[in-house]
C-alpha cells in the first residue's frame, strides 16, 4: 500500500521518492496544499475503488496516516 501511494505522490504530485516516507508529514515536509491534498484523495478514491469521507482528511497528517487509512478502508 505504501508503495502505491509512494507512486501516486511521485506521478501526480511531482514529488521526489526519497522524501516519501511513512514519518513525512503532507503538508511540513512534503509540501502538499489543500488542493493537492483533495487531488490525492480523489486520486486514491478512483484507485482503490473507495469513498473517503471530508472528515477523514482532516486527519491525514503523515504518509502512514493516509496509508494506514486505505489498508483499513479498501475492501
Amino acid at each position: 500500500m505504501f508503495e502505491t501511494l509512494k507512486n501516486l505522490l511521485v506521478e501526480e504530485l511531482q514529488l521526489e521518492p526519497e522524501e516519501i516516507t511513512l514519518e513525512a508529514e503532507l503538508a511540513n515536509d512534503l509540501g502538499i496544499n489543500s488542493i493537492e491534498l483533495a487531488d490525492l484523495v480523489m486520486l486514491c478514491e478512483d484507485k482503490f475503488g473507495i469513498e473517503i469521507e471530508d472528515d477523514d482528511i482532516h486527519k491525514f497528517v503523515t504518509v502512514a496516516d493516509v496509508v494506514s487509512y486505505l489498508e483499513a478502508n479498501n475492501g
